[in-house]
């Protein structure tokens, strides 16, 4: 789960609603100061169990870069609305989301839409990329793997989906509370972020985490095929990501024909964690690719 390090809506930034064919997504929308230069637009796509206050960190600093920051839930996760049904979370159907959200943002003019994943939201965001490589300028993958996520990572998650079967958000989020007062794991300092945490994990639908949770745990191999579509392609991580290991996503982005970007200071959620070095990454690619 990713944490924010605050949940106060940063400068330049409003929360809006975007509409789906699925229904509407909330999202918060950053765009560049007055005098700024506008540069594109950038869509940030969150994981399993996150939210767009997983990227609140960086929208300031990426709508002073002059970069539209459109940051969203997708369906069923925290502000937004989703079916109960856990067939309605494939990753085609997320995709289809994401596309919506890019047409009610650009329309016809995709040559400046910038699309960025982090973890399961870059297997959706590769969906969105392959369905529709004509929509998307470039493409970054953030803590991403090539399929489904491996290891622990996957026992949770196949903890999460079970539970949810017959569990609500509510007594999920209770029981991950206990567990982790029984490992000794550390609480966030802030008590709004804790608050945020309880309210975000609460919201969230039962139906998307059983339907994420299977979706991440099936992904297949994409790679060779976003390799031969050709569109500018980020791959980074943080430096200690523990979720898909960093070897596999090195070996992911020679495949791709890029590197691996490493961001210093941070795990899985460098967005969080370093939100100046992401920021300065994620704006350098996309001028580099504008």
């Amino acid at each position: 789960m990713s944490t924010p390090p605050f949940v106060d809506l940063p400068p330049h930034t409003v929360a809006v609603q975007l509409p789906t064919a699925g229904g509407p997504l909330a999202a918060l929308r950053a765009t560049p100061p007055a005098g700024t230069a506008r540069n594109g637009i950038a869509v940030l796509v969150p994981g399993y169990t996150g939210s767009k206050e997983d990227f609140i960190a960086v929208l300031a600093p990426l709508a002073e870069a002059g970069y539209e920051a459109v940051a969203i839930d997708q369906r069923g996760q925290n502000e937004s609305a989703g079916p109960e049904d856990p067939d309605a979370y494939t990753l085609p159907r997320l995709a289809a989301d994401l596309a919506d959200v890019v047409d009610a943002l650009a329309g016809a003019d995709t040559a400046s839409l910038h699309v960025m994943g982090h973890s399961f939201g870059g297997l959706v965001a590769r969906e969105h990329a392959l369905a529709h490589p004509d929509r998307v300028r470039s493409l970054a993958l953030l803590d991403s793997g090539p399929a489904a996520i491996p290891g622990r990572s996957a026992e949770q998650a196949k903890l999460l989906a079970a539970a949810a079967g017959f569990m609500t958000s509510a007594e999920i989020w209770a029981e991950m509370q206990k567990m982790a007062a029984a490992e000794g794991a550390p609480q966030h300092p802030d008590p709004d972020v804790r608050a945020f945490l309880q309210r975000r994990f609460e919201n969230n639908d039962t139906g998307m985490l059983a339907g994420m949770g299977t979706s991440i745990l099936t992904a297949t191999d994409r790679t060779a095929e976003l390799a031969a579509a050709g569109l500018p392609l980020l791959v980074a991580a943080g430096v200690g990501d523990d979720a898909w290991p960093v070897p596999l996503q090195k070996e992911t982005a020679t495949r791709l024909g890029t590197d691996l970007v490493l961001i210093e200071d941070a795990a899985h959620s460098p967005a969080a964690e370093n939100p100046a070095a992401t920021a300065r990454l994620l704006a350098g690619f996309w001028a580099r690719n504008d």
